[in-house]
């Protein structure tokens, strides 16, 4: 294909992208009310408490309402826009880089979706644990985009906090980065996985962010341990097959 030709495709994946989020969109405005309800649950459930949402401009409760849309529309659209993505690059793969192309997509959803839920468990623990510095008898009234906007970060933060050691193994199968390098980096590692749950965790209790911290931990040993066997593969495939020295 030309320059032109690839712009062309690229322009029409773009437009095809724009169409499923358009869609998925129009679709999570009309799940508004049941995704705040469960946004909201770990408000309603601290009881005595009661802290309020509330909406502090005229047109906060719809720019709230068209944002928590989007979003909704681009998790719903995901198969759609991330297929328009592999249709633009596909062509230009040989059938084993599209085999491997899939299965890091794949495992990339399982464990962006793991580290979601994650997430959405954690969410109830740090609202509670926040709540309760509030002073007795002081009202919690809290800006429903603001709190909106936290919910999300969470969940997201932990979301790619899962992707790690995809992009770990990603480098080794480019030939970044080796199993022993990632190995030999291990304490570095560890201090980095308990700086990233120290930051990133809300809740003031220690115990959530050990667990994160060392969930962390196993997935980056997993990741050298999956690209330690491709090492293995690599150099058996290489002693079996050497390439010959030129004279």
């Amino acid at each position: 294909m030309s320059v032109g030709a690839h712009f062309k495709e690229l322009r029409k994946r773009l437009v095809l992208v724009l169409v499923g989020l358009g869609i998925g969109t129009t679709v999570g405005w009309y799940l508004y009310e049941p995704i705040m309800e469960f946004v909201q649950r770990p408000l309603t459930e601290l009881g005595s408490v009661n802290p309020q949402l509330n909406f502090q401009t005229i047109g906060a409760a719809f720019e709230l309402q068209f944002r928590v849309a989007f979003w909704a529309g681009a998790i719903l659209s995901s198969p759609w826009w991330i297929y328009q993505i592999g249709a633009f690059i596909g062509p230009g793969l040989k059938r084993a880089e599209k085999r491997t192309a899939f299965a890091f997509g794949a495992v990339g959803v399982l464990l962006f979706g793991a580290g979601a839920v994650a997430g959405v468990l954690i969410v109830p623990r740090a609202v509670g644990a926040l709540i309760s510095f509030v002073p007795e008898g002081a009202a919690t009234l809290l800006s429903a985009g603001s709190f909106v906007t936290f919910y999300m970060y969470l969940v997201i933060a932990f979301g790619l906090s899962f992707l790690l050691p995809e992009i770990l193994v990603a480098l080794n199968f480019l030939g970044v980065l080796s199993a022993r390098t990632m190995l030999a980096g291990w304490r570095w590692a560890v201090v980095v996985a308990f700086t990233f749950a120290a930051v990133i965790n809300p809740v003031p209790n220690p115990v959530p962010m050990i667990i994160q911290a060392l969930g962390l931990v196993v997935l980056f040993f997993l990741a050298v341990g999956v690209s330690a066997m491709r090492d293995a593969s690599v150099r058996k495939r290489q002693a079996e097959d050497p390439v010959p020295v030129a004279a």
